[in-house]
């Protein structure tokens, strides 16, 4: 299935929140919401959107590190609806060639213990679990990419 990628404006706030909904507590804890909200409230077209048929199904976003050859991954999610069609797939190919065209060769991803698994398939090697670290029940993965 092909993917469309555009860049995020406030018009696809409620649209990206429903899809946080979607994904909780699989794989974002509830309190992490409020975070999440933030966030969209404070980026701009740097967060990407996947986008099927029209609607958003999915985001994320390739975000400067502390050095310009790093970035950090934030806030990738994809609906439930969605998985399985190959778009997971289409966003990290997405974050790979972004950083390929940025000079970015490190890209730390903080992850939870449920989706670790998805990251570690294109390469994400882990270096910190912390118990509860999102939220009760739910495990923080620190993961760095090489993509």
């Amino acid at each position: 299935m092909a993917a469309d990628f555009t860049p995020y404006t406030s018009e696809q706030r409620e649209a990206c929140l429903a899809v946080f909904d979607e994904n909780c507590p699989e794989f974002f804890a509830p309190n992490e919401r409020a975070d999440y909200a933030r966030f969209l409230d404070a980026v701009g077209p740097a967060y990407r959107l996947c986008r099927r048929d029209g609607q958003v199904v999915g985001a994320f976003g390739l975000m400067p590190g502390s050095t310009p050859d790093e970035a950090h991954l934030n806030w990738i999610l994809l609906s439930p609806s969605a998985q399985g069609a190959g778009l997971g797939r289409a966003i990290m190919t997405e974050a790979a060639a972004q950083a390929a065209a940025r000079g970015i060769v490190r890209v730390a991803i903080a992850a939870s213990h449920r989706s670790a698994p998805f990251f570690a398939r294109f390469g994400a090697e882990e270096h910190i679990r912390t118990e509860d670290g999102w939220g009760p029940g739910t495990h923080r993965v620190d993961m760095v990419w090489r993509p």
